[in-house]
């Protein structure tokens, strides 16, 4: 991440992200004054079954005010990497666990006021276990076929970033692997 000429004041503290405004001086030389929300970053699992199909959860969304499709993901915990989150979160969210893994992306969601960067990983040869959600969470899982995936993207049945993003991205990085 490029550095500016900063200064930066303490907005808000919450559990899992904090805001600063930041005044300074960009490259460039424009003087600006921004609120950033400083995220530790998340860990977007596409799990993928041997058939081909791709496990997504449901769950409400209160920010959306709706339950949204979605590939699974979390937050990163203190000192965890993203790869540490994929593995603990697909488990904790759907119960599955994954014998392969592989990172295929980085991107940062809304970068023109978040610092989340999120970190997209293939897991394959999934196996069902017991799912161990939050107090606070109501998932339901299930699988789709990249076809439906595809068309569920088309009619607007999936419209979260991070699962638009890694479907695209998976679908691309498929037909490029055969």
């Amino acid at each position: 991440m490029a550095k500016i000429k900063d200064s930066s004041k303490l907005v808000f503290a919450g559990r899992i992200f904090s805001v600063r405004r930041h005044s300074g001086l960009e490259p460039g030389g424009v003087q600006t004054t921004r609120e950033i929300v400083h995220h530790p970053g998340a860990a977007v699992m596409l799990p993928l079954f041997s058939d081909g199909r791709v496990l997504l959860i449901r769950q409400f969304r209160l920010a959306a005010g709706r339950r949204l499709w979605e590939l699974p993901a979390g937050t990163l915990d203190k000192g965890e990497t993203a790869f540490q989150t994929a593995r603990r979160e697909l488990v904790e969210e759907t119960g599955y666990t994954s014998k392969s893994w592989r990172k295929l992306l980085e991107f940062f969601p809304s970068p023109g006021f978040i610092n989340e960067k999120m970190t997209l990983f293939l897991a394959r040869d999934i196996c069902p276990g017991k799912a161990r959600p939050e107090e606070d969470e109501r998932i339901r899982t299930r699988a789709f076929s990249m076809a439906e995936l595809l068309r569920m993207i088309e009619t607007k049945k999936i419209i979260d970033a991070k699962t638009l993003v890694g479907l695209l991205y998976f679908e691309r990085w498929r037909k490029r692997a055969r």
